[in-house]
C-alpha cells in the first residue's frame, strides 16, 4: 500500500505541475521510430511478465516529429503501463509509427483484460479506471497525464473504445 501511495502521490505532483504550467517542453527534433523502439526496449521486461507480444510495425525511412524527448518517454511510459497492467495476457500489442496529414502518429492498441464500461473520453478523465473492480495499482491518472504531456508539445492524445479494443494515438507534428 505504501508503494502504491508513494505513485499517487507522485502522479498527483506531475499532474499538478504540468496542469499549472510549470513544465517546460524542449522542442526539438526528434526521431518518431527511435523513441518507440527505446521504449519498447524499456517496458520488454514488463511487457513479458504480462504476456504481451509487442508487434511494432514502423515505417521504411526515417520519420521526425517536433517534440520533447524527455516528454514523449514519459507519454509512451504512461500508455505502456497501461497497457502492462490492464491488456489481456497472452495477447498481442500493436505499436505503429505512421504519417498522416502532416503528422506522426503513435498508436498502441490491445485487447483488454475486463470488459471497458466507460467510454474512451471519460478514460481520458483523472482518477478513472477502465478496470471498475479496481484489483490492479493504478491511480487512473496515467492517461490524463499522458495527454496534457503531449499537449504541452504542441501535439495531442486520442483514445478508441472498440468492445474490449483499446487504442492510443499520440499525434505531433512532422519535420518534412
Amino acid at each position: 500500500q505504501s508503494q502504491r501511495m508513494k505513485k499517487l502521490i507522485i502522479d498527483l505532483v506531475e499532474l499538478s505541475k504540468v496542469s499549472s504550467g510549470n513544465v517546460e517542453a524542449e522542442i526539438t527534433q526528434l526521431d518518431a521510430t527511435e523513441a518507440v523502439t527505446q521504449a519498447l526496449g524499456e517496458f520488454a521486461d514488463k511487457l513479458d511478465r504480462a504476456q504481451l507480444i509487442p508487434v511494432f510495425r514502423q515505417p521504411d525511412n526515417d520519420m521526425y516529429m517536433m517534440a520533447d524527448g524527455r516528454l514523449v518517454w514519459r507519454v509512451l511510459s504512461n500508455v505502456l503501463s497501461n497497457a502492462v497492467k490492464y491488456a489481456l495476457p497472452g495477447t498481442r500489442l500493436y505499436v505503429d509509427v505512421l504519417r498522416l496529414d502532416g503528422k506522426v502518429l503513435i498508436s498502441m492498441k490491445n485487447v483488454s483484460r475486463t470488459e471497458l464500461n466507460v467510454s474512451a473520453e471519460e478514460l481520458m478523465e483523472r482518477f478513472v479506471r477502465g478496470d471498475k473492480s479496481r484489483n490492479t495499482d493504478g491511480s487512473g491518472l496515467g492517461l490524463s497525464i499522458a495527454k496534457s504531456l503531449a499537449e504541452l508539445q504542441n501535439g495531442s492524445m486520442e483514445l478508441t473504445v472498440d468492445g474490449d479494443l483499446f487504442k492510443a494515438t499520440v499525434i505531433f507534428d512532422i519535420i518534412k
